[in-house]
């Protein structure tokens, strides 16, 4: 039984970034090509059904969310009393929000004006209970950075929901796929993590106070980043129907995709090589701007190449009934540039245990958010809305620079300067060019697409390779990439 604090060494940290950057691709290439063969399927009404039954269950579900894992990662000294302690808390946490989400099913429908949503809610309800179960010996895989193994019960969960959500999707043609498919993953998930690790975690709270000191601004946060990322989505399905909902959340998803499928597998790397480097100022900085570098690196040109393309691939990959998600899928693609550039100052901040100034920048940009929407622009449609959320999270990336800058006083805006503007002049390059390009209407729509993202790649690599040359050759992103592509 193994929960012990290991030494992060750079080659670990190396190979957990390989590790869980495969991992989330292979977990988002199943669940792209999901929703790929979804909306071929179904229709744009039955992801709106399911995703206002989502907004609600997150809702409660983060309203109790303890942040008990990343309580534990934070924790270096972490041990038996403590992993037992956060499985207790979590189970808890489980059972009050599932009869919360039980009886504020009718309520959803009332406030969506759709009944289909009670019995959605209501299974998803199960869902959030059996989850409570699940081993929390499998956080010691991030802990640790064991992450081979945290690749496995991640791919295997995900490989059984998709099984099962197709299979019962080409039967059914419903949204009934996708909520059983969901169940079923959670279901096998719970189970897996006992098969992968042989922790066997005990009701206890004896150290309730301690985690509850770094979970109360987590809570926060969640509850904070909660509000953020979903009041768009409330305000959408208030205003229009399951459809448009179906439109915008579909839209959001794939939106996200270029960033949040590069920025995710690295932050859970980034998390505990920032705590392990918290109390060597020099090393935290240097790993954070080489973090930084990366990111930008990857994410800046994949965001906004998707906001060039996105008529295309709507029409290719989803069909001419999601033609409609095309002008909230650029809006949204831009979003996603933003927060490229915020994610590793986060978890920065949350390697430093400085919990609660990401709470309050959470809880402003929810402020924001809601009093443009609800007061300043009661009528904005969906397009409006995600405007409104563009605004926000600009100011959010200001702010969080801002809140470093004042907890982590060996960084400078030079450093985040630095870091960034090759990734960014590159980019303006290959966004010119891609604003330039020759339409190719007479090509087949495939090849037009490839076109597009080929004279996109082409261009953003020629752009870095000339300002890393101009710049010298600094060491920095593109020199410890090309250092690892060459071993």
């Amino acid at each position: 039984m193994n929960i012990s604090n290991k030494p992060i060494e750079a080659v670990s940290a190396a190979r957990g970034a390989v590790l869980t950057i495969g991992m989330r691709w292979t977990d988002r290439l199943i669940g792209f090509v999901s929703t790929l063969i979804l909306a071929r399927l179904l229709l744009p009404d039955d992801f709106g059904i399911v995703a206002m039954a989502s907004i609600i269950v997150s809702l409660i579900d983060t309203l109790l969310d303890l942040g008990v894992g990343s309580a534990l990662v934070q924790d270096k000294a972490a041990g038996r009393d403590e992993f037992d302690t956060a499985w207790t808390l979590r189970l808890i946490q489980a059972a009050l929000a599932a009869g919360l989400i039980w009886m504020a099913a009718p309520f959803a429908a009332d406030y969506f004006r759709d009944p289909r949503v009670v019995d959605v809610i209501r299974v998803m309800a199960w869902s959030v209970l059996i989850g409570g179960f699940e081993n929390i010996g499998i956080v010691a895989f991030q802990k640790n950075m064991e992450f081979g193994r945290d690749f496995r019960f991640f791919f295997f969960r995900r490989l059984l929901g998709f099984l099962v959500t197709m299979t019962l999707a080409f039967w059914w043609r419903s949204y009934w796929a996708m909520v059983i498919g969901a169940l079923a993953a959670r279901c096998f998930g719970t189970l897996l993590s006992y098969r992968l690790h042989d922790y066997r975690p005990r009701l206890s709270l004896a150290r309730s106070g301690k985690i509850w000191s770094f979970s109360q601004w987590m809570l926060l946060c969640n509850l904070g980043n909660f509000g953020q990322q979903q009041t768009d989505k409330f305000l959408v399905g208030r205003r229009g129907d399951a459809s448009t909902l179906g439109m915008y959340t579909l839209a959001n998803e794939i939106a996200a995709m270029p960033t949040t499928e590069l920025l995710a597998p690295l932050g859970r790397v980034l998390f505990p090589l920032f705590v392990d480097a918290a109390h060597d100022p020099a090393r935290l900085k240097a790993t954070f701007r080489k973090a930084l570098g990366i990111q930008s690196l990857v994410a800046l040109p994949a965001g906004v190449g998707l906001y060039f393309v996105a008529g295309d691939a709507v029409r290719l990959l989803l069909g001419e009934q999601w033609l409609s998600a095309i002008p909230l899928m650029r809006i949204l693609s831009l979003i996603s540039v933003f927060t490229a550039l915020t994610h590793s100052s986060s978890y920065l901040l949350l390697a430093l245990g400085k919990v609660s100034a990401q709470a309050i920048l959470a809880w402003i940009q929810f402020a924001m958010l809601s009093i443009l929407g609800i007061f300043f622009f009661p009528e904005a449609d969906a397009g409006g809305i995600a405007l409104i959320r563009l605004a926000c999270t600009m100011f959010g990336l200001f702010f969080l620079i801002a809140l470093v800058l004042r907890h982590v006083p060996r960084l400078g805006i030079g450093d985040f300067i630095a870091s960034a503007w090759r990734p960014a002049g590159a980019t303006g390059l290959m966004a010119l060019a891609l604003a330039l390009l020759p339409a190719f209407e007479s090509l087949p729509l495939i090849f037009k697409l490839l076109a597009s993202i080929a004279t996109g790649a082409l261009t953003y690599a020629l752009g870095i390779l000339l300002l890393w040359r101009l710049s010298g050759c600094e060491k920095g992103a593109e020199s410890y990439l090309l250092e690892r592509f060459r071993r």
